[in-house]
């Protein structure tokens, strides 16, 4: 290799003579074309960028990613998309995107696919209270363009934010009285735990409609077909969000999204979607309209395998053995309890941290917990995608929650209001023949029933993190109810006590150790 060639490798590579390096200074679309010729080239990825990608280096600079090799990439995409049908390439390139004052349903849209990486403003941190002149941060939907019920809308949610400014300070001066400042703790730690437990309380008078903004890391391929569900979506909010995110999309990745606009390709994908939505909404309908939902607890565990734990000691047992799966199985049967819960301990392991996780064995089996909880705490739980979780549309017919200290604070009245604006707005625009857009309308505080289909493996990790001290008071409580079910209803004894990070424990106010911690650990840097 010439000293020119190293010279020219190091502005696009981390290192020019090692096996392990990193692509820099080079578009995403060149990236993920280096890695895609890997798949038909013997040659190492460095020379396939001198010999193949390095052709137009004289516009190239060493500020930042520069249009090298770019042309040669696109016709290579347009090549493997359309010859080999090889959809995979797209998976190599990625972009993050920022997307800003998106309502709360339209958040669930862009955070339901599994192959992304979401970060989301939050409601415990950050008060709802600053407006652009005098419009609170809320989405008003298109479907209400020049509708009599715009005016009812907008007034309607004008009074439940100002029912929430208007309650924060003297929710954080009700939990000061009712928790008093601990000597050690500073006044930062304190002020930042009482607030935090101030906007938690009040984030049910918060409507669906109100904005937020989301962070996404994605690949070309997880950004197409999000954006074909979008396009299919009965929101208008949300079909219009696509062609904006399709717009800057192309900008980064053009050859990722070729297919997006192709009437046989993602106009045919984008109709499917849609038809099938519309079919089964219309047969559901036709079957279940006269049926009223039977009562339930808040959290039920519909669907569970009673000899799951027998098969997590079989898969437990696979990769330590030479034995079939199937004689695996017929083994840990014929076991006595005390060998099965030797076999689980030695392959749970000593287990310091809720981060030390067992293998896939517990994989093997699951749990299909039907839940019906706020709005608020489903917003947080639906963010693990890895298991199946779905949701039904939101309504005001479930009812609502209202905190204990809402009522000790003399917020009661307030709040009840602020509900009934909800409920009675909901009631309007779905008798206008307005049912999807009605879910603006629907406040934090009403329930919504979602399923949430995991592994044990996946339900160890959600139930050690969500009942964490730190977390909040709702999807703790939905959580602990989990671990108990897999328990006691289950019979999953063993399963149950490898979640040994799961917190049972009343927390009060949940942020002042976490508080506390930080604080600590920024002294230490310093």
């Amino acid at each position: 290799m010439t000293t020119t060639n190293s010279e020219l490798l190091s502005r696009y590579f981390s290192n020019t003579d090692r096996p392990v390096f990193a692509l820099i200074n080079l578009p995403e679309t060149v990236k993920g074309a280096l890695f895609a010729r890997y798949s038909r080239s013997a040659k190492s990825l460095r020379q396939l960028f001198l010999d193949e990608f390095a052709t137009d280096l004289a516009d190239a600079g060493d500020t930042g990613p520069s249009t090298v090799g770019v042309e040669r990439a696109e016709k290579l995409y347009g090549r493997i998309f359309n010859d080999y049908g090889d959809d995979s390439v797209a998976q190599l390139g990625g972009v993050h995107l920022a997307c800003e004052n998106v309502s709360n349903l339209l958040t669930k849209v862009l955070e339901r696919g599994r192959l992304a990486a979401y970060l989301e403003q939050s409601t415990r941190y950050i008060p709802y209270t600053d407006r652009t002149g005098d419009v609170w941060r809320y989405h008003v939907p298109s479907e209400l363009d020049g509708h009599p019920l715009r005016a009812t809308y907008v007034a309607a949610l004008d009074a439940t934010f100002e029912t929430y400014a208007k309650w924060i300070d003297p929710l954080r001066a009700y939990f000061e009285k009712k928790y008093p400042k601990a000597p050690g703790d500073s006044d930062a730690v304190y002020r930042s735990a009482t607030r935090a437990k101030a906007l938690d309380t009040l984030r049910g008078l918060l409507p669906a409609a109100t904005q937020s903004n989301v962070g996404i890391y994605a690949t070309g391929q997880a950004y197409e077909a999000l954006i074909l569900r979008m396009r299919a979506h009965p929101l208008a909010e949300v079909r219009d969000y696509a062609d904006s995110m399709l717009t800057e999309l192309r900008k980064v990745i053009p050859a990722f999204l070729t297919r997006v606009d192709q009437p046989e390709r993602g106009g045919v994908w984008t109709s499917y979607f849609a038809e099938a939505r519309a079919k089964t909404l219309a047969v559901a309908g036709r079957l279940t309209a006269d049926i009223e939902p039977g009562d339930r607890e808040e959290v039920t565990l519909s669907d569970f395998d009673p000899d799951g734990e027998v098969k997590v000691v079989a898969a437990a047992l696979y990769t330590s053995t030479e034995l079939p799966d199937d004689q695996l199985l017929t083994m840990a049967r014929a076991m006595s309890a005390a060998d099965r819960a030797a076999v689980l301990a030695a392959y749970v392991g000593n287990r310091t941290n809720r981060r030390h996780r067992p293998g896939r064995a517990f994989e093997r089996t699951g749990y299909r917990f039907d839940v019906l909880t706020d709005y608020g705490a489903f917003r947080d739980l639906q963010r693990h995608r890895l298991m199946t979780i779905d949701w039904q549309s939101l309504t005001t017919r479930h009812g609502h929650i209202r905190p204990e200290a809402v009522i000790e604070s003399g917020a009661g009245a307030d709040w009840d209001a602020a509900m009934t604006r909800s409920a009675e707005l909901f009631d309007a625009l779905t008798s206008a023949g307005l049912r999807d857009a009605a879910q603006y309308a629907v406040s934090l505080a009403y329930r919504v029933r979602f399923i949430m289909d995991m592994n044990a493996r996946e339900a160890m990790h959600v139930i050690e993190l969500r009942t964490a001290p730190a977390g909040h008071p709702a999807y703790r409580r939905v959580c602990q109810q989990m671990h108990t079910l897999i328990r006691e209803r289950a019979g999953h004894h063993a399963i149950a006590d490898a979640m040994r990070f799961t917190d049972h424990s009343a927390v009060e106010l949940e942020r002042l150790q976490e508080e506390r911690r930080l604080e600590k650990k920024r002294a230490e840097r310093i």
